[in-house]
């Protein structure tokens, strides 16, 4: 009988079987890129306008026309040739404290193009809520009653209101103990479903009007998106992007890779996110960065459409979990790709619809220019010349002084060469439609009012205007709340009396303690005119041109502070 010889493996035939073994094992699965498309702080910016900026690749400042959504429309229609699925979201502001072309028709255009770009999601911003909670809604729904705004489908007989979604974890209605717009929004996108969480800053109460907000609670934001990522987990988010209308400041350039020395709030924030959070989408600072802090990555776009974040998260296919992110923050560049036609079109008829609103001559000017910039002491040009204005247009009131803040003026009141200024050049300066209230004020009350400008949570001073019958002076070596020197104060060239009552105009936001002056919820008597701070102004311009007894435009602040060091 014969056996069969046995075979005794080698260590050479191991390893060979074992190699072929390896061969067969799958490959692990490919990650899954997602791209998003980042934008903040738009602020009704239709038009491309001017850019100052450094480039990380350039290192020198630079300006250029940016912006505007027939641009954004053309770089949105090409990245959207590279991925099909790519999304654009926003982190607040959208709108208000918007150029004349979208606020004359209650930014409703600038709701409309950010349809039109396909804007998906978006975080509110204190903005937002400038017209009140109502005004918000109505953007966000549509329709045509009118609510704090009285240009409701002015622009168009009807308005569908956004086609995106905006979004707040931590604005909450304090009757229903719920949110006042969905905290979260979850969107499935090649196969990975991912949750984006919105947040506006928790001191909107600071910056909006008190009467807008009334019965609404800002709270924590990392607190209400930690609270919120749970939720949108149990229905199958497995990745997570927060868009938060808070920022942060960096020395870096817009588009330096991965900077390292973002400071500011929003650091905090994503400090105390839940780890599952790589990404961090900001705004309000309108300054354009792509840093690591926090361990996570914290971007933002700058503002007015000038740049927008292009953002890459690579999503582990296993657990669709996000393992890395990558942004790079691009200028957008007119003429840089081919036109959208749809979007270009839109924007030629906002622009015809509006020119001859915007183009309507108001008044001569001293000057083309009347800036915002404040000098040492703290005055502006542009600051007084508004002060004046809301004073005049309410002295049969009895007003004796008036008050503006830095806030409030949008931009400088530049004119053409013919000294000629356009009802969009003084829209520009006031977009707010805030109306001007009269009240009474002591002069214990109006000095303390006064020291309040040091006595700030962020530490920077913020400086009231005054009208032309205000002075005083301040001692810039005096610790705050002592910084107003005694006895200089003078209204109508008089000293302050303490115990005197004065009567004093102020807009709106102001008299309801906004810009953090809580002195003025202190004033009695209060009386709404109902007269918009841009119709005082454009009123003042009209009565005081060139030749008159006042010009309308100083050249430089007349004296009205005075700073000692």
């Amino acid at each position: 009988m014969k056996f069969a010889p046995v075979l005794v493996p080698t260590v050479l035939s191991l390893t060979l079987a074992l190699a072929g073994c390896a061969a067969r094992a799958p490959a692990p699965a490919a990650l899954i890129d997602i791209n998003l498309v980042a934008l903040n702080d738009f602020h009704g910016h239709l038009e491309a306008t001017k850019f100052v900026y450094t480039s990380a690749r350039e290192g020198k400042e630079n300006t250029m026309m940016a912006g505007g959504i027939d641009n954004l429309a053309a770089a949105l229609q090409a990245y959207r040739i590279e991925d099909k699925d790519l999304l654009l979201v926003g982190a607040g502001d959208l709108v208000g404290g918007t150029p004349a072309l979208s606020s004359m028709w209650g930014d409703e255009p600038s709701i409309v193009a950010l349809s039109m770009l396909g804007m998906k999601f978006s975080s509110v911003g204190n903005h937002e809520f400038d017209q009140g909670r109502a005004e918000l809604l109505r953007k966000q729904r549509g329709g045509c009653q009118p609510t704090l705004s009285t240009k409701a489908c002015k622009f168009a007989p009807d308005f569908s209101g956004a086609a995106f979604s905006y979004l707040a974890a931590n604005v909450v209605d304090k009757v229903t103990g719920q949110p006042l717009l969905p905290a979260f929004a979850i969107e499935q996108v090649k196969g990975v479903k991912v949750a984006f969480i919105g947040a506006v800053l928790k001191n909107t109460p600071s910056v909006v009007l008190a009467s807008g907000i009334a019965g609404l609670a800002f709270t924590d934001e990392a607190d209400a998106i930690n609270k919120a990522l749970p939720q949108a987990r149990a229905q199958g988010a497995t990745a997570f992007v927060v868009l938060i209308h808070e920022g942060g400041n960096t020395t870096e350039p817009f588009d330096q890779p991965d900077c390292t020395s973002l400071k500011g709030p929003v650091v905090g924030i994503a400090e105390r996110l839940d780890p599952a959070i790589r990404l961090v989408i900001s705004g309000h600072s309108h300054t354009g960065f792509q840093c690591k802090a926090g361990g996570r990555t914290i971007t933002q776009a700058q503002m007015g459409g000038h740049v927008l974040s292009r953002i890459k998260l690579s999503i582990d296919p296993a657990t669709g979990g996000v393992v890395d992110v990558v942004v790079r923050n691009v200028a957008v560049k007119p003429g840089e790709y081919p036109a959208d036609p749809k979007v270009a079109g839109y924007l030629a008829r906002v622009k015809e619809q509006s020119a001859a609103a915007l183009a309507r001559p108001i008044a001569r000017v001293a000057q083309r220019s009347s800036a915002r910039k404040m000098n040492e002491a703290g005055e502006s040009a542009l600051g007084g010349l508004v002060a004046d204005a809301v004073v005049e247009a309410t002295r049969a009131q009895g007003v004796q002084v008036g008050f503006m803040n830095m806030g409030g003026l949008r931009s400088d009141f530049d004119v053409a060469d013919n000294l000629t200024a356009t009802f969009g050049q003084a829209q520009a300066v006031l977009p707010f439609s805030n109306t001007l209230v009269v009240m009474d004020m002591t002069g214990a009350q109006l000095r303390a009012l006064l020291e309040n400008q040091w006595m700030r949570a962020s530490g920077e001073r913020s400086m009231l205007q005054v009208s032309r019958s205000f002075y005083y002076k301040w001692d810039n070596a005096k610790p705050d709340g002592q910084r107003v020197v005694p006895n200089s104060i003078r209204i109508d060239g008089a000293p302050l009396d303490d115990a005197k009552t004065y009567r004093v105009v102020a807009n709106n936001f102001l008299a309801e303690g906004g810009d953090g002056y809580p002195v003025f919820k202190q004033a009695a008597n209060k009386v709404d005119t109902q007269i918009l701070d841009l119709d005082a102004f454009v009123g003042y311009l009209a009565r005081n041109q060139p030749g008159s007894a006042a010009l309308a435009a100083p050249a430089a602040p007349t004296p009205r502070i005075d700073r000692i060091d």
